[in-house]
């Protein structure tokens, strides 16, 4: 009698001491009486009823999901590469165990059909400027799905977009040219800044013409600085425009002097034929007077004296 009486409180202590159940800082357990859930345990030291209750251990520690990468076209027609990391934390483990059958997995493919659908929802620029946004969207719509289970989505991020190869040469072409015309810009924006200093200095420098001497003497001394072997003279702008003045002048009396022969050519020209047509008319008058027999000249004296001697013969 003794012995069964042993026997019995040795089973009743195994028992109670196979109800003892512990978990830690992390871990909750899920008790389940007869099929139905009695409540949530721990973490800690506690004791459920042998071969009555039965518990489910969940890890309420924030888990990482890898999303792998996968293919997805943008809404500017681009095929591009995609993958992204998931970051959740279990609130409520009942829901966890009791609305869905395997959280873990299920976590996953939502947040890769949801990566995949907002990617392609936005344009590639707006993929590769704005991650921000589209990892707080998947974010929200991953948290709004899985609210129902007791989980909420701690943290969205992409990881890697890849692109084509020659999606990323033309998106270079475009990068230069952007930096190109900031560049241009920025040039032109200094030399309109240099040009209203220049034209303040000139207006110094009119005022006071020796500012321009004390500024040819101070490029001398920055040239002779940097230890050159060329030596630069430099020669005041007034000679320079003496010269050309002086050159200006000088092409200008020639011109007036081609135009002076220009006109005095035509008048020789005309003076030469009228010369030549006198001669030419006065040759043949020459040539007759010479066919003709020489005449003496007859005195008009002569001729009256002779004819008034008759009437003299008649009065005698």
């Amino acid at each position: 009698m003794n012995s069964i009486v042993g026997i019995l409180v040795g089973a009743i202590l195994l028992a109670t001491l196979r109800g003892f159940k512990l978990d830690r800082e992390y871990e909750r357990g899920v008790i389940f009486r007869l099929g139905r859930v009695q409540g949530l345990m721990g973490p800690g030291l506690y004791w459920i009823v042998p071969w009555v209750d039965q518990k489910m251990q969940i890890d309420v520690r924030t888990k990482t999901v890898n999303i792998e990468p996968q293919e997805t076209v943008t809404a500017d027609s681009v095929t591009i590469r995609v993958n992204a990391v998931l970051y959740y934390r279990i609130l409520d483990p009942i829901k966890a165990i009791n609305r869905v059958e395997n959280y873990q997995m299920a976590v996953y493919q939502i947040a890769l059909t949801t990566l995949r659908n907002v990617v392609g929802q936005n344009l590639l620029d707006d993929v590769l400027q704005n991650r921000d946004k589209i990892n707080l969207k998947v974010q929200e719509i991953v948290d709004e799905i899985t609210e129902p289970w007791g989980i909420v989505i701690e943290r969205v991020e992409m990881k890697d977009v890849e692109i084509p190869t020659s999606m990323q040469r033309a998106m270079a072409k475009e990068a230069e040219a952007v930096r190109e015309k900031r560049a241009r810009l920025i040039k032109a924006v200094a030399e309109q800044e240099a040009s209203i200093k220049l034209a303040e200095a000139s207006k110094k420098i009119v005022e006071n013409p020796a500012a321009l001497e004390l500024r040819r003497l101070q490029m001398l001394t920055e040239i002779g600085a940097e230890n050159n072997t060329t030596t630069l003279l430099m020669m005041p702008s007034d000679f320079i425009l003496l010269a050309k003045n002086w050159a200006d002048s000088m092409q200008q009396g020639a011109l007036k002097n081609q135009s002076a022969a220009s006109t005095d050519r035509p008048q020789q020209a005309s003076l030469e034929g009228t010369q030549q047509s006198l001669l030419q008319s006065s040759q043949p008058a020459l040539q007759q007077s010479s066919q003709a027999p020489f005449q003496p000249p007859i005195d008009s004296t002569n001729s009256s004296l002779e004819e008034i001697s008759p009437t003299e013969e008649g009065l005698s």
